[in-house]
C-alpha cells in the first residue's frame, strides 16, 4: 500500500516484513492460477545457472540472468492486469482484450530481449572473428 498523509500503514521493519510477506503471497498465486509463470520459472531454473556460467564477466552474468528475471516481472504483472480485467465481468469487451493483448505482448517483447541479449553476449564467442 502506498505511504499517504495520515496513512495508518505501518513503517520500518513491520511494513518491511507485510510487504515481504503480500509479495511471496503474489508470487505463490501466480505459481497456482498461471500456467505460463510456471513455463517461465522453469526456463529460468534452467538458464539462469547457465547464464552463470556462460558470463565471462559480472556484467554479462546480470545482463543474462536480468533479462530472465524482467520476463518473471512482466509476468506477474500481466497476470495481475488479467486479474483485474476478469474481475470487472466475464462477459467480451473490445477494452478488455485490448489490455490483455497488450500484457502478453509486454511478455513476449521482453522475450525478444532474452534472446537479443543472450545472442549478442554469446554468439560472437563461437563465431571466427
Amino acid at each position: 500500500m502506498a505511504d499517504s498523509e495520515g496513512s495508518l500503514a505501518p513503517r520500518g521493519p513491520v511494513r518491511v516484513l507485510h510487504a515481504l510477506r503480500w509479495s511471496l503471497n503474489g508470487l505463490r498465486q501466480c505459481w497456482r492460477l498461471e500456467s505460463s509463470f510456471r513455463l517461465e520459472v522453469y526456463l529460468f531454473v534452467v538458464l539462469a545457472p547457465l547464464g552463470a556460467w556462460l558470463g565471462a564477466s559480472g556484467v554479462e552474468r546480470a545482463l543474462l540472468i536480468g533479462s530472465l528475471l524482467l520476463v518473471l516481472g512482466i509476468e506477474v504483472l500481466n497476470s495481475a492486469l488479467e486479474a483485474v480485467v476478469d474481475r470487472w465481468g466475464p462477459e467480451w469487451n473490445e477494452l478488455a482484450g485490448r489490455a490483455k493483448d497488450m500484457g502478453s505482448a509486454a511478455v513476449f517483447l521482453l522475450m525478444l530481449n532474452v534472446l537479443l541479449v543472450w545472442g549478442m553476449i554469446l554468439i560472437p564467442r563461437w563465431l571466427p572473428a
